[in-house]
């Protein structure tokens, strides 16, 4: 099965069964639709803010134990660490990646409605 990505109007989606498409060509999203994109979209959005919030108040927390404990600072690994992942969470929810995946969501899902026809 050819696949060829969207880009600049080329075809997004070759196969057996599956005509290819351009831009022009897509069907506009139904209110359903953008419904629940953004729903999706905000769902996304608050996990984000979820985990960084949770991120803070942990770290604070154990910074405040190192800091009382009078060892040796650990902390700054703990929150080197997950801040790794804090920030690819912001990457994935923010950055460009999260509409190339939801675009790929799309086309996979219309792709195999297609098939199950």
């Amino acid at each position: 099965m050819a696949h060829t990505d969207q880009t600049f109007g080329e075809p997004i989606a070759t196969g057996a069964n599956i005509p290819a498409l351009t831009q022009a060509e897509i069907p506009a999203l139904t209110q359903a639709e953008r419904r629940a994109r953004a729903v999706r979209r905000v769902a996304a959005i608050k996990g984000f803010y979820v985990h960084l919030a949770v991120y803070v108040v942990v770290n604070i927390g154990l910074f405040a134990v190192d800091a009382l404990t009078g060892s040796d600072w650990w902390v700054h690994w703990v929150a080197f660490g997950w801040g790794i992942g804090v920030i690819a969470h912001a990457i994935a929810v923010f950055g460009r990646g999260s509409k190339l995946v939801t675009d790929w969501e799309d086309r996979k899902i219309k792709q195999l409605m297609a098939e199950q026809r």
